[in-house]
């Protein structure tokens, strides 16, 4: 365990982030037992080093790492015992997705330790696969989603603002202090702001990388496929990036992966909850309250130009950004006049030369346009629904 320790010691050394993500204050970190999912690369390893370093007791505290070769030769339960004999009270497990049968042993963690708290992390499709052991009535499940284009401006540029609500940016009071064309700066995040690792010289390679372990180790690990459904994973996020956004057709889908219509749906699911691709839904209600799938996005517009190879659509860009913002805080929902529905308001999102005429039936509309600086009535600028969060 000394081994553990010290590799430990050595992450929290490394450690250089001081801005908090969103969704730290969100977390009820005197939980017994909390998990933290998201997709690949979007800080949950940070998040959990910068709560150790700040707020535990390092005598009695213990971050790993599930695929440690230490787990080669022992189990998570095993570890677990002998730091609660020496008297250790905060675990930390992060990337437990890597560890089998990690469910059944997180419970019998649980429940043979009652003093000890436990945390981990893992893929954000932990959240459909509940694993040997259900942990829903021991450990809440919180997700974190990438860099907003506020955390984006603190941790890249070092402009700190505090978070706008909804009603606020509608009502023209959003703002970057000390920036008069925020422009270039949304321009940047658009293309390598929405991950924490944008600022890398090989960000483009890397998140390729992402891309690639996403679908061929993580969802095949998850939903027990083979290799040759990782490959038409691939081929299926490749088709994909091609339509967005679109009305999914799964029997044409289908046929060119060369799928069932089935599973073309139950692959749809696992590329969203991935963290790869974002289903805008009807608003539906009662049994319904999902809705049926109107709109395929890709997730956000980083994977959107990494995948179009720098060349994405404008139109796209601009829809993909603000579904991928809005939805964190709020229910979004397809539109039957506009592009969205955001708590019973309408919006539509278009460029500098969008007009009102998809919003004038609408109770309540707005227009969230890109290419201006600042907004005026309900034409709000797009780069401000980048802020609330």
């Amino acid at each position: 365990m000394e081994e553990l320790f010290a590799y430990m010691n050595r992450q929290l050394a490394l450690l250089e982030s001081t801005f908090v993500r969103y969704c730290y204050q969100n977390i009820t970190w005197e939980n017994r037992m909390l998990g933290l999912v998201g997709p690949r690369g979007v800080g949950k390893t940070t998040l959990f080093l910068q709560h150790i370093k700040t707020h535990c007791d390092l005598r009695k505290t213990l971050y790993v790492t599930a695929d440690h070769m230490y787990f080669a030769t022992h189990t998570l339960y095993g570890l677990a015992g002998e730091f609660n004999r020496a008297g250790g009270t905060h675990l930390f497990i992060d990337e437990v997705h890597k560890y089998e049968n990690w469910s059944r042993e997180l419970k019998a963690i649980y429940d043979a330790f009652p003093d000890m708290h436990v945390a981990f992390t893992g893929s954000s499709v932990l959240d459909i696969v509940e694993g040997s052991a259900d942990l829903s009535r021991r450990a809440p499940i919180y997700h974190m989603q990438g860099l907003s284009f506020r955390e984006f401006l603190a941790i890249r540029h070092g402009i700190e603002i505090p978070p706008y609500s909804l009603e606020q940016i509608l009502n023209q009071e959003a703002a970057i202090p000390g920036v008069v064309h925020p422009l270039p700066l949304f321009r940047e995040y658009l293309q390598r702001g929405y991950y924490p690792f944008g600022a890398d010289p090989d960000f483009e390679t890397e998140l390729s990388q992402v891309i690639a372990r996403t679908l061929e180790v993580d969802i095949p690990q998850f939903a027990g496929m083979n290799v040759s459904t990782g490959r038409t994973l691939k081929r299926l996020l490749a088709v994909v990036s091609t339509l967005v956004p679109f009305k999914p057709n799964m029997t044409s889908l289908g046929s060119q992966i060369q799928a069932s219509r089935n599973n073309v749906e139950d692959y749809l699911l696992w590329l969203e909850k991935s963290g790869m691709i974002a289903q805008l839904r009807t608003g539906a209600e009662g049994l319904g309250a999902l809705g049926k799938v109107d709109k395929v996005y890709l997730d956000n517009p980083n994977i959107l130009f990494n995948l179009a190879e720098g060349r994405a659509d404008a139109g796209t860009v601009r829809e993909t950004f603000f579904f991928n913002q809005a939805r964190v805080l709020h229910r979004v929902t397809a539109s039957a006049i506009s592009d969205f529905e955001v708590e019973g308001i309408t919006i539509e999102v278009g460029g500098k030369s969008k007009d009102r005429h998809q919003i004038r039936d609408a109770e309540r509309g707005f227009i969230a346009k890109d290419d201006i600086e600042s907004g005026f009535g309900n034409v709000v600028p797009l780069w401000a629904f980048g802020l609330e969060y």
